[in-house]
């Protein structure tokens, strides 16, 4: 099967088709969506300005990694599933569409570097890992979770 296949089947079938068709499904799942961007947008942000020192001082990074991995989580895979749903309404403009590519690149680095280096770094010992490599790492989270958002943004405009 080829690539433009799945998207031609994607928006083809009863699924796709009848989001399409519907005057509130579409909104109503991107409402859920962007509920699903504000919560990992808020968890994203939240820990890694702990990292960049800003913030929640008062709690080791660790600690705050492990309190908020469930909302990362949930909202992470309440993004994927609502996501999929919108994208199946209108795969085809998707698959030309040089915003959905930069999203979708966007978020794979993403959640590979959430769940890899970002990880890892968080989860370290204080005395473990410098603070400026700390601090890079949140950088690099919030320049690829924003790619993210951006890219998701952008999509609209084409």
């Amino acid at each position: 099967m080829k690539f433009i296949s799945f998207f031609h089947w994607c928006e083809n079938s009863v699924v796709g088709d009848s989001i399409r068709s519907s005057s509130w499904l579409f909104p109503g799942i991107e409402v859920i969506h962007l509920l699903g961007l504000a919560v990992i947008g808020g968890v994203v942000l939240v820990v890694n300005m702990r990292m960049l020192g800003l913030g929640l001082r008062h709690q080791p990074v660790a600690e705050l990694a492990r309190d908020t991995k469930p909302w990362l989580l949930v909202s992470l895979t309440v993004m994927l599933v609502s996501g999929f749903l919108l994208f199946m309404s209108e795969a085809v403009k998707c698959y030309y569409s040089s915003a959905f590519w930069v999203k979708m690149v966007s978020l794979a680095l993403a959640i590979l570097f959430t769940f890899t280096v970002h990880r890892k770094v968080a989860l370290a010992d204080p005395g473990s890992m410098s603070p400026a490599w700390g601090k890079v790492v949140a950088t690099i989270s919030m320049i690829l979770w924003s790619g993210v958002g951006i890219g998701g943004r952008w999509i609209g405009f084409q």
